[in-house]
């Protein structure tokens, strides 16, 4: 309490907040969201990875990075062979190439073999969703629509996301040091780690955006 002149009322502390002796009460965290190994495939609305969309794309990618390494090379080893070797330095340039292609290819087809052998992305049903927690492995959440603060749609580079974060983040349960380290980058880009691709699944952005909005029936803030 501050001390008024002569003549006029006790003031509240500066703010106009009376003082309080109580804490604010104690909110206990949320029960852990249940998990399961693979999105169930029985809800009225799945969503599963298209690997030729995204195996197309890193593709394009891996060809557009090894063409012009093997082109460079290809020059060199021309100029330096004689015209009787030109043939065999020909078949030289086209073999490294392949196992230039080869070693990009395989990391690729390994990430896109992760992909498509752990089942949905992302399931909807009139009680809530089922999201992935990570990219390149099976397990997923489920959360109710009450527990969702917010969906959006989001871009980096050439990827489309649906991104969804939970009212309160202590729902989400424990899952390990290699999920967090998976999280964290899609954190930094997205807001969230729980993500769905939007672009490279097997319905379209405009009819999963459209499935969202039904199912959610305003329980949730859509962006």
């Amino acid at each position: 309490m501050t001390n008024p002149p002569p003549g006029y009322p006790p003031q509240p502390p500066y703010g106009g907040q009376q003082p309080s002796d109580h804490p604010p009460p104690y909110s206990p965290p949320p029960p852990p969201a249940p998990l399961v190994a693979r999105i169930p495939q029985d809800q009225p609305f799945v969503v599963r990875p298209n690997l030729t969309k995204r195996a197309l794309l890193s593709g394009g990618i891996a060809l557009l990075i090894t063409t012009p390494i093997a082109a460079c090379g290809g020059v060199g080893i021309l100029d330096a062979a004689g015209p009787d070797q030109r043939a065999n330095a020909a078949l030289g340039i086209l073999a490294g190439l392949g196992c230039l292609l080869a070693v990009v290819a395989l990391p690729i087809g390994i990430q896109l073999w992760l992909i498509g052998s752990r089942g949905p992305v992302l399931a909807l049903s009139p009680a809530g969703l089922w999201i992935r927690t990570r990219p390149t492995r099976g397990q997923a959440i489920w959360l109710p629509w009450e527990a969702i603060a917010q969906i959006s749609r989001r871009r980096w580079s050439l990827e489309k996301m649906l991104v969804v974060k939970p009212h309160d983040p202590r729902v989400l349960p424990q899952l390990g040091t290699y999920t967090a380290l998976d999280s964290a980058p899609l954190n930094a880009l997205y807001g969230s780690g729980l993500v769905a691709t939007l672009n490279f699944a097997d319905k379209s952005e405009a009819e999963i955006l459209a499935a969202v909005a039904h199912f959610s029936a305003n329980r949730c803030r859509l962006s």
